[in-house]
């Protein structure tokens, strides 16, 4: 009896017919034709939402449900949830589906309906989209039931709670790995890439293929076979890349739900793909005032499940990020020339020169990138109309700093400085290209 009460209510209809019925009494008080027929009504309107009622709890089991969940949700990306719904009736039903789904997704009203036919088994597929790392707690799956009639509910439980891990992005590495291959990685709109494995080592003479680099083209073997020949180079490979992460308090920028430090861990996740893919070794480690998450650059088959667990970790300490700690780091932890892919942010010219003496002690004795980002809101407010005196200040001021950003790039390229001005959105294409040219060009 107490799991009828709690698994029973009555629809809306019920009371909107109660309230009809109730009119009709109060007709009936003036006129006594009316009241009559309203007992009858009454009577008819009672017995059939009982015979509903039996309807719906004649059978034990009237809908079951299974939730597949991954076993673990990509940061930014889309995450496929399926709901594997069974009717037992031997009526049609109309479902609604009440999912719990983690706090962290905000969405407290979600619903799913379905009519199911006498039997059926459907499968329905939801997406979510996480905006954090950590761990989020699938609760209860609440299937309220009606029939046809729809003047009472019963309502299921399914007590399939789980908690699934949020992970940096994964999703997309593959996608990003085979656009790396195949150059294409422009159409995320960045820029194109030149082809990519030549370095100083020769290999062989071979035959020319559309997309190889016509400057690699050898004339003599060319006259002598009276086809297009080419040399083909050794691509260099086990160069040591390590992506180090900012996680001061100037990374806590959100664009797009997403935080800086939430991109570069994305990015970071992806850039490290496509370096194990190039047989180089890829490494990390996050700082701001103390150095944490150290991966040492290697190249073996568990060193991205090393790295995945290392990013999922990452918090930041809302510090200001210390370079000389970084320096003394580097210098301590990495003897050997090494491409460090700096993901951090600079805001203001002023804010680079009192780190720059930093950034160029460590330029001495490794190539460094200085990954850093757009502000994409100041470009909205830079490419607005302006209309009132406010909206001329306003766009003359978002110029501003926009060039300065612009003049930070420029302010490390004198020092030899390797340096990334990108949209959070376009991170991880542009730190894969800006990888593979540097490649390219033998530079580390």
């Amino acid at each position: 009896m107490k799991n009828f009460i709690k698994s029973f209510f009555l629809n809306d209809r019920f009371y909107y017919g109660i309230g009809v019925i109730t009119m009709l009494f109060i007709v009936g008080f003036f006129i006594p034709v009316f009241f009559g027929f309203s007992k009858v009504l009454l009577f008819s309107w009672l017995l059939i939402t009982v015979i509903d009622v039996i309807l719906l709890f004649s059978v034990k089991n009237g809908v079951t449900t299974v939730r597949t969940v991954p076993e673990r949700l990509s940061n930014g990306d889309e995450n496929r949830i399926s709901l594997n719904i069974i009717s037992n009736y031997r009526i049609v039903t109309k479902n609604s589906i009440l999912e719990e789904l983690p706090f962290q997704l905000q969405n407290r009203n979600f619903r799913l309906f379905q009519q199911l036919s006498p039997q059926e088994e459907v499968e329905l597929v939801y997406k979510v989209i996480p905006f954090k790392r950590g761990d989020y707690d699938f609760g209860n799956t609440n299937i309220y039931v009606s029939s046809m009639l729809q003047l009472a509910t019963r309502k299921y439980i399914s007590s399939e709670t789980k908690v699934v891990k949020c992970y940096p992005s994964f999703l997309k590495i593959n996608e990003l790995n085979i656009k790396a291959i195949s150059n294409n990685l422009h159409a995320q709109g960045n820029k194109k890439i030149r082809r990519i494995g030549n370095s100083m080592e020769f290999e062989q003479i071979k035959e020319y293929v559309n997309g190889d680099d016509i400057r690699t083209l050898n004339w003599k073997a060319t006259a002598k076979r009276n086809q297009l020949m080419v040399n083909q180079y050794v691509e260099e490979k086990s160069q040591p890349i390590y992506s180090v992460i900012d996680k001061g308090r100037q990374m806590q920028l959100h664009f797009e739900n997403l935080t800086l430090l939430d991109y570069a861990i994305n990015a970071t996740l992806a850039v490290s793909n496509t370096i194990l893919r190039k047989q180089d070794k890829a490494g990390m480690f996050s700082f701001s005032k103390k150095i944490d998450n150290i991966i040492v650059a290697e190249q073996r088959n568990s060193q991205m499940s090393l790295i995945s667990d290392a990013l999922y970790n990452i918090k930041t300490d809302f510090e200001e990020s210390d370079y000389s700690l970084l320096y003394a780091g580097i210098k301590r932890k990495i003897p050997s020339r090494s491409l460090l892919i700096l993901y951090t942010n600079f805001e203001t010219l002023d804010s680079l020169k009192r780190q720059l003496p930093y950034l160029r002690a460590i330029a001495k004795n490794h190539l460094l990138l200085v990954v850093f980002f757009e502000n994409t809101e100041l470009n909205k407010i830079a490419d607005k109309k302006a209309i009132t005196v406010e909206n001329v200040y306003d766009k003359i001021i978002a110029e501003k700093f926009m060039y300065e950003k612009k003049q930070i790039a420029n302010e490390l390229k004198k020092y030899g400085i390797q340096s990334v001005l990108t949209k959070p959105q376009n991170l991880t294409g542009d730190t894969i290209n800006k990888y593979l040219e540097l490649k390219l060009r033998g530079l580390f």
